[in-house]
C-alpha cells in the first residue's frame, strides 16, 4: 500500500536516526576504532541490515522511504524498483510492493556462469530504473550499479537509501555528475543529534565522534599505526 502521510524531511531524520539507536544498528566506540574497507578507522559503524529483523521498524522505514521517494523524485517517475547486491534486496522488494512497481537485482559482478548477468529478473529496455540500497558511503558502488541497470538500455536517474553518511566532500556531486539523483532518510550528523538528545552514548564517545564527522581523514590519520 502506498504511504498516505507525508511527515517533514526533518522528522523523518530525526526519527530514522532514533529506530537505528534503539535497534542497535549504530555502534560509537573510539576506545576500539572500527576498520572500513579502505583501510581506514572510525568511531563509527551503522548495520542497516539489522532493519530487515524489526517488522515494525521496518515497516515505519519503508514508509519513509517511499514518501521520500514520491516527495524528492516525483510520483509516477519509475517503472521498476532495482536492489544492489545485497544489502539492498530486502529494502527494494518492500519499497516496490508500496509503488507497486517490478522489482529486480542488480549484481555486484556477473556470476560467472549461465547467462553470466548482472541483472536478475526482467529489467527491459526503456524502463526508468530506482536504485535501492541500505547505505551510501561515497557513491562509488552505486556508480557501477547505475551503468549496469543503464547497460540493459533502461535508465537510472535517482538512486534512494536508509542512510547516507554525509561526511565525505563531493559524493552528490559526484552522482549527480552521472546524472543520479541521491535520496536518503538520514545521515550521521542526525544520528549524533539524537544520540546527545537521548543520551544513547557517553559524553567522552559523543565527543569523538563530533571530531571524526567534522575531519574522518585526519581523526584515522591521527590513529594509523
Amino acid at each position: 500500500m502506498i504511504p498516505t502521510s507525508y511527515p517533514p524531511k526533518e522528522e523523518i531524520a530525526r526519527l530514522t536516526a532514533s529506530m537505528l539507536i534503539e535497534i542497535g544498528a549504530i555502534d560509537f566506540n573510539a576506545k576500539e576504532p572500527f576498520t572500513h574497507a579502505s583501510g581506514k578507522q572510525a568511531p563509527t559503524y551503522v548495520d542497516c541490515r539489522k532493519l530487515i529483523s524489526f517488522p515494525r521498524i521496518r515497516a515505519t522505514l519503508m514508509d519513509f522511504l517511499t514518501v521520500t521517494i514520491m516527495r524528492e523524485a516525483g510520483f509516477e517517475q519509475f517503472d521498476n524498483i532495482a536492489g544492489g547486491e545485497t544489502a539492498g534486496i530486502p529494502f527494494a522488494a518492500l519499497v516496490a510492493e508500496r509503488m507497486a512497481l517490478p522489482m529486480t537485482y542488480v549484481r555486484k559482478k556477473p556470476k560467472g556462469y549461465g547467462r553470466n548477468a548482472r541483472i536478475e529478473g526482467v529489467m527491459s529496455e526503456g524502463q526508468r530504473v530506482l536504485l535501492v540500497e541500505d547505505l551510501t558511503t561515497d557513491g562509488g558502488s552505486k556508480l557501477s550499479f547505475v551503468d549496469a541497470i543503464r547497460d540493459t538500455g533502461a535508465t537510472c536517474s535517482a538512486t534512494a537509501v536508509i542512510f547516507y553518511y554525509g561526511i565525505f566532500d563531493g559524493v552528490e556531486k559526484t552522482l549527480g555528475d552521472h546524472g543520479v539523483q541521491l535520496l536518503h532518510l538520514c545521515t550521521w550528523w542526525d544520528v549524533l543529534a539524537e544520540a546527545k538528545r537521548s543520551n544513547a552514548f557517553d559524553a567522552a564517545t559523543l565527543t569523538e565522534v563530533n571530531a571524526y564527522l567534522h575531519d574522518p581523514d585526519a581523526w584515522s590519520a591521527a590513529r594509523a599505526t
